[in-house]
Order: structure tokens, then C-alpha cells, then sequence
């Protein structure tokens, strides 16, 4: 088809092809700077919401039929409710931030039941036991995530300008509600892990007279500073044995260690006679009611202080603990009266 104009004929241009739905939510998500896990879970539940209404679209649909699907969750498919409150939480943002349309309260809906769990804790004896069968580079993050409370992901994903070997001090980037903070660095640790990032940096420089040696970097730093990921300091304290290309960049990285342990730190220090506050804050807590789950570990009362006459303070012994698992950002799903209620993420119910 062409059309006349007063220069001449032109070819009519085709009508813009419209994004899909999933290619809308994954961009919705990464200019959010959301997680790669997150933007995983999200598209996932949102496809599974899509497919149980037999691929209808979700602007077509509402309140009943997120009731339908979420209850279907809970009594057919038995999930736990933190499985329920992911689902809810992508259906959130699809509607909110993709959609453009508010979901306000579900009524209704059938909850699946939360149990009440206490984190499993080692005792001293099994932590020295589990670290005797451990050796290497394992053993070595073990004793990390045990002696300084990081959590598993944040261990992995430390890279070498995150440790201050002068002030003793590990900065977790990154971490729980996109959050930076602060911990120790263990005593014992310290001259393992020089050694252990004097290895690295040999296995680095080789990379780079291979032409490799570039390490993945957050957010949009690889444009802004094209070099950056070849310096030492961004490179991973815990990097894999080999190479994998990137799927977006053509870039070949050696990514982290892969994920293997975590739970007692917290435990060790309240048993050491530490604060309950001070707990909180290496741990990254938001609320302390996360941090006092630890004190009923211990059979303590609500402050986890130690009776009169109790064990006098130890040096804290290096190991590692459990991981409290990921929430997602954005809006969480609490109960009030019933009814499903979303509130920030981190705000107590």
C-alpha cells in the first residue's frame, strides 16, 4: 500500500507492535532494581495466575478471580503462606505497577497457615563437628557466615573492597530490603582469608592476561565505568572455579561460589551475653521481634539476658548460622479482621 504525499509516494509504516505482558512486568521490575530472583518469582506466579483463568488477560480480571487463585493455592495445592503471600505480592505489583490499577482488600480469600518455628540452632559441639568434615574454601565461608552473621547470599556475593582488614569490618551490600550494613570481621578468620585472597588475586591476574578476569557488576556501573570490572577490588572473595558467558553482555565472568550452608550466630551471641539490640543491627533486622525468635531458642525471657550467676561472657567461637529465608520488596500482605491487607514491607503488623 502506498499513500501520495507532495514529495512522493510513501510506504505506510506498520502499527507499532505492542510489548507482551511478561516482557512489560520484567522491564516494570528491573527499573526497579529488583533482584533477578524476584523479577524469577514474579513472572512465574503471574503466569501461573494467567493460565489457571485459562490465559485470560489480567486486565480482564479482578478481585474474584485473585481470590480464586490464591484460595486454590492454599486448599488444593497446600503451599505454605509464605509461598501464598510471594503469589500475592507479584499479583500486587502486576496490577499496581504494570496495570496501572489499584487491588485495595481481598475479601475472602482462604489463608494457608503460617506454623510457628523456631530456627534450627547449632549446638557448640555439632558446629565443631560439621566444621571438622569441612575444608578449603568452604570451610573458610563457613566460618564467615558463623563469626560475623552474614547471611548466605551476602557472603557469596562479597567482593574484596568489602572487607576492612585495618577496622576489622565487613560490609554486607546489598543485603535484606536492599540494605547495606555493617558487621564484624572475625578474629580468627583474618589471616585464613588473607591467604585465601592472595590465591584469588593470582587466579586474577592470570584471567587477565587471558583476556578474562572481568567480574559482573551491579546495576548500570559496567557503562559507567567500563574498566571497573576488571579491578581487583570488585572482584567476588568467593569466585567460581570457571567461567560462564553472559546471555545479555556475550561477556565471559567467573561468577560466585555456589550456595551451600547457614543459622546459630545470633544464638551464640545471646548466649555470650550480648545485647539484644546490638544483635539486631549486625544481623540487618528491621523489626527486633525477628531477632528476639532467637531468645525462645535459648528458653530466655524476651530481652535474652542472662540470669544472675550465669555463664560469664566467652569469646565469640568463629561460625556460622542460619539464613532467615529472602522477602521480596515492595508491598507485603498482612491480616487484619480476615482480610488480606498490604502494607511496606518491614512495617509490623
Amino acid at each position: 500500500m502506498t499513500i501520495d504525499s507532495p514529495g512522493g509516494p510513501e510506504t505506510a509504516q506498520p502499527p507499532p507492535v505492542k510489548p507482551k505482558l511478561l516482557h512489560l512486568v520484567r522491564q516494570a521490575i528491573r527499573i526497579r532494581h529488583y533482584s533477578p530472583r524476584t523479577e524469577q518469582a514474579y513472572v512465574h506466579w503471574i503466569r501461573r495466575y494467567i493460565f489457571f483463568h485459562k490465559v485470560r488477560h489480567p486486565a480482564e480480571m479482578g478481585k474474584p478471580e485473585l481470590n480464586a487463585f490464591l484460595s486454590h493455592l492454599a486448599v488444593r495445592e497446600h503451599v505454605s503462606a509464605s509461598t501464598q503471600t510471594q503469589a500475592l505480592s507479584a499479583l500486587v505489583f502486576l496490577y499496581r505497577n504494570v496495570l496501572d490499577r489499584e487491588i485495595g482488600l481481598l475479601e475472602g480469600v482462604v489463608r494457608a497457615k503460617r506454623p510457628a518455628r523456631l530456627p534450627v540452632v547449632l549446638t557448640r559441639d555439632e558446629a565443631r563437628q560439621l566444621f571438622a568434615n569441612m575444608d578449603g574454601v568452604v570451610l573458610l565461608a563457613c566460618r564467615l557466615l558463623y563469626g560475623s552473621g552474614l547471611r548466605l547470599l551476602e557472603c557469596l556475593h562479597m567482593r574484596v573492597k568489602d572487607i576492612d582488614f585495618e577496622r576489622n569490618e565487613i560490609t554486607a551490600r546489598d543485603g535484606k530490603g536492599q540494605k547495606d550494613r555493617v558487621t564484624m570481621l572475625p578474629a580468627s578468620c583474618k589471616q585464613p582469608l588473607l591467604e585465601h585472597l592472595a590465591k584469588v588475586r593470582r587466579q586474577h591476574e592470570q584471567d587477565l592476561r587471558q583476556g578474562l578476569g572481568r567480574a559482573p557488576l551491579p546495576g548500570a556501573l559496567s557503562r559507567k565505568y567500563p574498566n571497573a570490572d576488571r579491578q581487583w577490588g570488585w572482584q567476588y572473595v568467593f569466585p567460581a572455579s570457571s567461567h560462564y558467558t553472559d546471555r545479555l553482555t556475550g561477556v565471559r565472568h567467573r561468577h560466585h561460589l555456589h550456595e551451600t550452608v547457614v543459622h546459630s550466630f545470633a544464638t551464640e551471641l545471646l548466649r555470650t551475653g550480648h545485647d539484644i539490640r546490638t544483635i539486631q543491627e549486625l544481623l540487618g533486622h528491621s523489626d527486633v521481634s525477628t531477632t528476639m525468635i532467637y531468645t525462645h531458642v535459648l528458653n530466655r525471657g524476651g530481652r535474652g539476658v542472662q540470669r544472675p550467676g550465669g555463664l560469664p561472657i566467652l569469646k565469640l567461637p568463629v561460625l556460622a548460622i542460619a539464613e532467615k529465608p529472602l522477602t521480596l520488596s515492595g508491598l507485603t500482605p498482612h491480616t487484619a479482621g480476615g482480610r488480606f491487607q498490604l502494607r511496606p514491607t518491614g512495617r509490623s503488623s
